[in-house]
């Protein structure tokens, strides 16, 4: 049986923003620590994501010295705090859960309503929210920031060679936005994956993920077109979800570093 490793590791602060890369990480409750702990809401509450509003993808996000730093192009930069101390409390709607969070303040909410052309706020999920993964997949207990549904996703390297073969124009791995990126086995291997293990963090994946238009945003532009969900679905389509990656939940907190192996 082949060796799988984990190859890289990508930490998205603000949901549906660009993130970074790191050798090493700490994983807590929630996943990699500051994982999609901010979401951009409107007046409503309502979480704002990529599939309205692909300018999010200029967003470039940094932790540095205990702050946030968020920069896109043209903007000047915006210097947040991790933890933000007094905060306005509100509520986060992220596909229909009602999360508390803390309001991120005045400066953050003008950046972000410029950078959108539309009235909006930054959002900060606190420890003490306790949003569930979805428990159709996920056992009780298992929490979540603002991703989709789950701490983790993840997919190996094969499966982005293989797609890159069918398409027209090949995509990076930011399309896709994995935390956790593996090599070693063939294409979609990540699919045969249950209970496994890296380094000392027990996880499992529980669920493949399906993949949405998202997908189709130039990361580096901002731009949309057909590819590569239009490809993606002629063949990984089941029912009437295209399935891409696996989405993973863990059951101890941590560490994760690049080249570690996947163990059983």
């Amino acid at each position: 049986m082949p060796t799988l490793t984990l190859t890289g590791l990508h930490i998205y602060p603000i949901k549906s923003a660009g993130g970074f890369p790191a050798e090493t990480w700490p994983v807590d409750d929630f996943g990699l620590r500051y994982d999609r702990r901010w979401v951009v809401v409107d007046q409503e509450g309502q979480a704002l994501t990529q599939r309205e509003h692909p300018r999010l993808a200029l967003v470039r996000t940094a932790i540095e010295a205990g702050r946030l730093r968020v920069s896109a192009p043209g903007r000047p930069p915006l210097d947040l705090p991790l933890e933000p101390a007094g905060a306005v409390a509100m509520s986060a709607d992220v596909w229909g859960d009602v999360c508390a969070a803390y309001w991120m303040g005045e400066r953050a909410a003008r950046w972000f309503s410029e950078l959108l052309g539309l009235p909006a706020s930054l959002v900060y999920m606190p420890e003490s929210t306790r949003r569930p993964a979805d428990p159709a997949f996920a056992p009780a207990g298992v929490r979540v920031s603002f991703a989709d549904g789950f701490p983790f996703l993840l997919l190996s390297e094969e499966s982005l060679e293989d797609l890159n073969t069918r398409l027209p124009q090949a995509v990076p791995m930011n399309r896709f936005r994995p935390n956790l990126v593996i090599a070693g086995g063939g294409p979609y291997a990540e699919d045969g994956l249950a209970t496994f293990r890296i380094g000392a963090l027990e996880l499992e994946a529980v669920k493949p993920c399906d993949r949405c238009v998202l997908t189709t945003t130039d990361q580096e532009t901002g731009d949309r077109g057909p590819e590569p969900l239009r490809t993606l679905a002629r063949f990984r389509k089941v029912g009437d979800k295209v399935l891409f990656g696996q989405n993973v939940i863990h059951r101890t907190t941590g560490r994760l570093t690049v080249g570690e192996a996947l163990r059983a």
